[in-house]
């Protein structure tokens, strides 16, 4: 059996044992808390760990004063500590802190097992949530880039393309088909994968809101969409007609040219004047005929909304080694 440790269970196995070795030589009491506010802090993107910091942070703090309130103006004893949970929950949930509820209730149970207040040991919880949230952030500040993942997925969303269209093109021609039809799910699969992976890599960057990749793999999400009103349409065609085998050419066309360098522009052109050659063609002489062309038609509406969404997305420029240079999935 394989086994293999992820980057963040080697980070936060790191980051717990520094942050027990620091504080320890920071000569602080209840030291392995700040292990645990590293542990709880240590998170799978930039943003989150950030925020989870903060939340923490902002609990712990404000639950000091609270245990000075409720322990000195009351006294040291466990009804108390219920007494100001009933305040001091509601307040952080209000600072939109409930993240921080656990640890902060650490720090209460340390002034709590004290017995009393006093600058030292304020001073002490500090240097512990600090130490903890500290090492946690600097321990994130790494993650790996997720680039090349992506660029993959969109390699395989489009071979899936091309191979769909293929069949699409050949069963137009022939009206007979071997095709198991597997890239139908698989690509569903893709994109579910992709945008996950793309939304997770906007949480990486602090200062970009935006991710190319993700508004590639949802436009291709709405061209699937229309790929999978296609497949129906294109199946309903029993009756070969002239038309059908038109649109089989522009389909293979289209299909080779999913790649970087071309433009969906000069397709929906091609397009257009396809369907201004289908409007000057003989009427059909028989029902079936009739049918087969009003499919056609339906197909080409649809390949049209199918380039129109990708012409007005901009790209995505190739970097990796080994892989294509220049804008991935023109159509």
């Amino acid at each position: 059996m394989n086994y293999r440790i992820g980057y963040r269970t080697a980070k936060t196995a790191i980051g717990t044992a520094a942050s027990i070795i620091i504080a320890q030589q920071l000569g602080v009491h209840n030291f392995a808390s700040a292990a645990i506010l590293t542990i709880l802090c240590i998170k799978p993107t930039k943003r989150k760990s950030l925020r989870a910091a903060w939340d923490r942070f902002l609990a712990c703090i404000v639950a000091m004063p609270f245990s000075a309130l409720f322990f000195e103006a009351i006294a040291y004893h466990p009804l108390v500590i219920g007494l100001m949970l009933f305040f001091f929950i509601p307040t952080i949930v209000m600072l939109r802190a409930r993240d921080g509820v656990v640890t902060s209730s650490v720090i209460i149970l340390h002034i709590y097992s004290a017995g009393h207040i006093s600058k030292d040991i304020v001073l002490n919880e500090l240097i512990v949530i600090m130490v903890g949230i500290g090492v946690a952030l600097l321990m994130n500040l790494y993650m790996p880039s997720l680039e090349k993942k992506l660029y993959e997925y969109a390699n395989q969303i489009e071979d899936n393309f091309r191979k769909i269209f293929m069949e699409m093109a050949e069963y137009l021609r022939t009206n007979e088909s071997t095709w198991d039809g597997k890239e139908i799910s698989e690509t569903a699969r893709l994109l579910n994968e992709a945008k996950s992976l793309s939304f997770r890599d906007v949480e990486n960057h602090l200062l970009r809101e935006e991710n190319h990749y993700y508004h590639y793999f949802t436009m291709r999400e709405k061209q699937f969409e229309i790929i999978e009103r296609l497949l129906p349409i294109s199946a309903s065609l029993t009756h070969s007609v002239e038309q059908g085998r038109m649109m089989a050419d522009f389909i293979e066309e289209l299909y080779m040219n999913i790649n970087p360098g071309n433009t969906a522009y000069i397709y929906l052109d091609k397009l257009r004047k396809l369907k201004k050659e289908y409007e000057v063609m003989k009427l059909p002489d028989t029902r079936e005929e009739f049918v087969a062309r009003a499919a056609v038609v339906q197909m080409v509406n649809e390949l049209e909304d199918y380039l129109l969404i990708k012409s007005s997305f901009k790209g995505i420029k190739g970097t990796k080694k080994g892989n294509r240079s220049g804008t991935v999935g023109a159509n």
